[in-house]
């Protein structure tokens, strides 16, 4: 079947996603997903625990994910049949990788979705009374009221989601962009502080070296900064409500490494030469801590709600990349079959409500953890666990794609650089990743409990799943 034909059956079928999401819609999520709450939130703790050596652990990071995002960009344009992770791990391993890749994307992003939860209360704290972020009650009415508005946004069309999420990526990139040249202006002004520190470049490596914690330290930094990258996959999950993939998706992974650069690397070293790192408070963003030190109260007001845009930015992704693994899943069988049905708008109404089912049993959460930093962490650790096992199974996939599909890859205009044995790289990167899980406390905690998962995903597979596929077969 010719490209042209997969995309007349995909926009005449009333019952398939539909090709909405123009080119810009798809550049800004994609900047979007990987300007997360990890960056805005989570840098604090990271800096605390590696101090400037943060930089250098992006810069691994983002290396390492451009060679995963060019494996999964060639294996979507080998096959426009192939609207997510789902299908293509389906195809290239087999129905058991598809339901656990299915699944444990959806509960991934669901634990983002209680992660952002915990960072909104923490940063509404900055307006509103104790009474209202500090006590359960007021916690969880915040939560369940940021789903709702969520749900809403996702439930009216696909073309609605592309250009909120345009505007709220085009935020986030501005306010960064907008910080660096304050940032730098500062620096070059050699700007004094209140607290008496000058902003100067050297503020960087004069507390300690760039390794002032040590090489514990550096491991220790990883594990907020893979959640930072959380959602730079994203993409993967839109591959069936792209207009003109073959041109927009490589357009989409080729600027990875430009945007981490800017937006992590850069953005930090700023953040880092006007607030010496030893300065920046572990519980609080330091783009917003960066103004707040140097004593311009307004722009830190600004900044808080460029960050508190970007949290719902984050679960506004996350509820519509789970609503569409649960579409794919139940077209496969391996989800009740009522999520299969789309709305009048071709919206996965019914995923999307399931889905904001789970993320608000996170005000629950807030009952129980209402610290909501120690609320993050748990919640970002277990997200960072299954979202390892999920960009390993995709770069399995991609070693699959290779062995089955030579002829494929051979045609292939965007092929990934390094091939496969870039491919053991990256898989040995991300096994060193979930080792160093094991070294702190509270990532051990959540590395104990993850096993859970995999005993879940086995019981269901084989009492659920395997019953319905034998029915349809003896039916065929």
């Amino acid at each position: 079947m010719t490209t042209s034909s997969q995309h007349e059956d995909a926009q005449s079928s009333p019952h398939e996603l539909q090709r909405k999401l123009s080119n810009r819609h798809l550049q800004l999520i994609a900047i979007g997903g990987a300007i997360g709450t990890g960056l805005f939130m989570g840098s604090g703790k990271t800096i605390s625990l590696a101090g400037p050596s943060i930089l250098i652990i992006y810069m691994i990071i983002g290396g390492m994910f451009f060679f995963l995002m060019r494996a999964l960009g060639e294996i979507l344009l080998s096959n426009l049949h192939y609207k997510s992770f789902i299908d293509m791990a389906h195809d290239l391993i087999g129905p058991g990788a598809g339901y656990y890749i299915g699944w444990s994307y959806w509960l991934g992003w669901i634990l983002v979705g209680i992660a952002d939860l915990a960072a909104i209360i923490n940063y509404l704290g900055f307006w509103l009374p104790p009474d209202m972020t500090f006590t359960p009650m007021g916690q969880a009415l915040i939560s369940a009221g940021c789903v709702l508005f969520v749900l809403g946004i996702n439930l009216l069309t696909v073309k609605l989601f592309g250009e909120i999420e345009f505007w709220f990526a085009l935020i986030k990139i501005l306010a960064i962009i907008g910080l660096i040249f304050i940032g730098g202006f500062m620096v070059f002004t050699h700007y004094q502080a209140p607290g008496g520190s000058i902003a100067s470049f050297s503020n960087v490596w004069s507390h300690g070296g760039m390794f002032p914690k040590g090489g514990e330290g550096f491991l220790a930094g990883f594990q907020i900064a893979l959640f930072a990258f959380v959602g730079v996959e994203l993409i993967g999950t839109m591959a069936a409500e792209t207009k003109d993939p073959e041109k927009n998706l490589p357009k989409a992974v080729n600027a990875i490494p430009t945007r981490i650069i800017l937006f992590y690397v850069l953005a930090l070293f700023i953040v880092m030469s006007v607030t010496p790192w030893t300065e920046i408070p572990a519980d609080q963003s330091p783009f917003v801590s960066l103004f707040l030190h140097a004593g311009i109260p307004v722009s830190a007001i600004i900044m808080n709600l460029v960050v508190l845009s970007s949290v719902l930015s984050s679960m506004n992704s996350g509820v519509f990349s789970t609503s569409r693994m649960l579409f794919g899943l139940a077209k496969e069988g391996q989800a009740p079959t009522k999520l299969a049905e789309l709305s009048a708008r071709a919206v996965p109404a019914k995923g999307l409500v399931f889905s904001c089912a789970f993320i608000m049993s996170g005000a629950a959460l807030q009952y129980f953890v209402p610290n909501t930093i120690e609320a993050f962490t748990l919640a970002s650790s277990l997200c960072v666990i299954l979202f390892i096992s999920i960009w390993s199974l995709i770069m399995v996939c991609y070693l699959r794609y290779r062995k089955l599909n030579p002829e494929l890859h051979t045609k292939s205009t965007f092929k990934m650089p390094g091939g496969i044995w870039m491919s053991y790289i990256v898989l040995a990167f991300l096994l060193f990743t979930l080792v160093i899980l094991s070294l702190e406390p509270d990532t051990l905690k959540a590395l104990i409990i993850s096993p859970l998962w995999l005993v879940i995903l086995a019981v269901t597979y084989h009492i659920l799943y395997k019953p319905r596929m034998k029915k349809l077969n003896k039916k065929l």
